[in-house]
């Protein structure tokens, strides 16, 4: 009867003889955050380590180094387009820069935030992102207090580290789009009150109606959540009325994806009838039915930020706004006469 033996573990040393180098060579050559070299030297000790089967210990690594390499990312929920954008780009810059990144969910529960981020910090990650930061938020502080690296990103609690989309700008950018095709009676469906991006979207809507002339009534403006149900009850709400607005601007695509909804249900036509424009223009939003018009955030240009802030505190800003770009479509209707 045939007998197999354990595989013994390719060590740094096996790789350093085999190449005839010194381990540590092997060992910055092998290290994803070194600096690369195409070296002839680098070359054979890369060539020789996948032919003998190397594989880099992370938890060793991170022992000797005081670093795991692994990143802990922080979201509400990955059901929501955003989020899940957002740590992909997230992964992309971990994974420039040798790290590897891990999520976890909590929510919008404070107290479930706070454990997630805690179960993240059991398993050793170098650092959080938190992607699901409130204005009143305890756990930003609680980091800042336990001198734990962080950084937020796409949200904000004023005080630490954050790369931010340009909210405000985003949504003056969406409401002088509407003002500017003729529109003076326009809707704002935003987030809720403990999200900054709803705040600053909201805030960026007014200052273009106030160029403009026009006030916005507190009746126009409706603030529950950020999901799609969300949208269809604020749609409802402003759509069966006589008086109903001739434009909406969503403060972000899920709810501009609800209040489509409710306009079908009120035999309204999205462009003709009723204006929209969303945010955050999810891969859907060119998709539909009737394109949605919608500001692009640079989710990419965030997470190189907001990774910068972690890794590299002494050479990076505290506070960093990418300008997103109005993306135009059919969903927002030819210019009123």
């Amino acid at each position: 009867m045939e007998t197999t033996e354990a595989r013994r573990t390719v060590t740094l040393r096996d790789v350093a003889e085999a190449s005839g180098v010194s381990i540590s060579t092997v060992s910055r050559v092998l290290d994803p955050r070194s600096t690369p070299t195409k070296s002839a030297t680098a070359a054979r000790v890369k060539r020789t380590a996948e032919e003998l089967g190397y594989r880099r210990n992370l938890s060793a690594a991170g022992l000797r180094k005081g670093s795991t390499g692994t990143i802990g990312v922080l979201v509400p929920r990955l059901s929501d387009t955003v989020m899940a954008l957002m740590f992909e780009a997230l992964e992309r810059a971990a994974r420039a820069r040798g790290h590897f990144a891990v999520v976890a969910t909590g929510g919008d529960d404070p107290n479930d935030e706070r454990k997630a981020a805690e179960t993240l910090l059991d398993r050793n990650v170098d650092g959080l992102i938190l992607a699901s930061a409130r204005l009143d938020d305890t756990l930003p502080a609680s980091l800042r207090e336990r001198d734990v690296p962080h950084a937020l990103v796409l949200r904000t609690d004023g005080t630490s580290p954050s790369a931010l989309g340009d909210d405000e700008t985003g949504g003056y950018l969406a409401v002088r789009h509407l003002i500017d095709l003729g529109h003076r009676d326009i809707a704002v469906v935003t987030g809720p009150d403990f999200a900054s991006t709803a705040r600053d979207r909201l805030a960026g809507a007014r200052r273009a109606l106030a160029e403009a002339g026009l006030e916005l009534p507190a009746h126009r403006v409706i603030g529950r959540g950020y999901r799609i149900e969300h949208g269809a009850e604020a749609g409802n709400e402003l759509l069966g009325t006589a008086d109903r607005p001739t434009a909406v601007f969503a403060a972000n695509d899920n709810l501009a994806l609800g209040i489509i909804a409710a306009a079908q249900r009120a035999r309204l036509a999205i462009g003709p009838d009723l204006a929209l424009v969303g945010y955050n223009d999810i891969p859907l939003a060119s998709l539909l039915p009737v394109p949605l018009t919608s500001v692009r955030v640079p989710f990419d240009q965030v997470a190189d930020s907001a990774l910068r802030m972690l890794l590299e505190p002494e050479n990076s800003e505290r506070l960093t706004r990418a300008l997103p770009t109005l993306i135009p479509r059919a969903s927002s209707g030819a210019p009123r006469r």
